[in-house]
């Protein structure tokens, strides 16, 4: 059972980053490191070691549900949809779409896991580039 975070919360918003980070499998220290200069941080209003928290517990999460063959999916439709309807402040929505989209492009590479589930985000949450790019133009 994963953990919950209140809705809307720092931590929320954070484990949804550090599911995109970590959904191909491979963590790119690039992308640890693109959260200081991203300022996620301060944009999540958390810090980085609380984020790390948040990373860590997703890991142990997802070890936890690991089946017989010690297999994990790592990306599950289901899971994946409960983190996303943790957010419902379309602001924050809008927040967490735009440092997703930074950190992805941080390594230089967006992975088919991370690309499915950031498309998946914005449906979900009925957002667009165009809406990203409006709001956060930079």
């Amino acid at each position: 059972m994963m953990k919950r975070y209140a809705a809307n919360s720092p931590e929320a918003m954070a484990r949804i980053l550090v599911v995109l980070m970590m959904s191909d499998g491979n963590m790119d220290p690039r992308e640890i490191d693109s959260l200081e200069s991203l300022h996620v941080y301060e944009a999540l209003d958390i810090s980085r070691q609380g984020f790390i928290e948040v990373l860590h517990d997703y890991c142990n999460d997802l070890s936890d549900e690991a089946d017989d063959t010690g297999c994990i999916k790592l990306v599950d439709r289901q899971r994946i949809d409960d983190l996303l309807d943790s957010v419902t402040e379309p602001k924050k929505q809008l927040l967490v779409a735009t440092l997703a989209l930074d950190m992805a492009k941080a390594d230089r590479t967006i992975s088919d896991p991370e690309l499915a589930i950031y498309t998946h985000m914005l449906e979900r949450w009925h957002l667009t580039l165009d809406d990203i790019e409006d709001a956060y133009a930079r």
